[in-house]
């Protein structure tokens, strides 16, 4: 009987070509106009459920719905807002030049400052806002 086994070492995975991080959110209409505000570009798709940022050539930015991934996933998830709207869940570290620009653009967009723009233990200068 011949040995059948798989070497993982031995395959070739796939390539990943590109990547989406979606975010939940509590309002897709003001989260679509914040970002588009902030990154100063349109969605590529903004419809009823998803808005989706095509930030590089291989990383986009999806804005959801909570009750739709809800709807989508069933009972196998909770709801991401059932304990509130308050609890970071994720967050978009944008490695930019001039973050005071970006900075500005987020606040003007109508996000709150968290903490504001300063020199980090780990060597950025960074800040952090929260939209609605």
């Amino acid at each position: 009987m011949e040995n059948t086994e798989i070497n993982s070492s031995e395959i070739l995975l796939p390539k990943i070509h590109s990547t989406m991080i979606i975010f939940y959110v509590t309002d897709q209409k003001w989260s679509a106009e914040f970002y588009e505000n902030v990154f100063e570009m349109k969605p590529v798709l903004d419809v009823p459920g998803m808005t989706e940022f095509r930030i590089s050539d291989s990383l986009s930015l999806g804005l959801m719905p909570g009750d739709g991934i809800k709807q989508l996933l069933g009972d196998a998830i909770e709801h991401p807002f059932l304990h509130g709207n308050s609890i970071p869940r994720a967050e978009l570290y944008l490695m930019v030049d001039f973050p005071e620009i970006w900075m500005e653009r987020a606040i003007q967009a109508g996000a709150e400052v968290v903490s504001p723009l300063s020199e980090r233990d780990w060597g950025d200068l960074a800040g952090y806002v929260k939209g609605s």
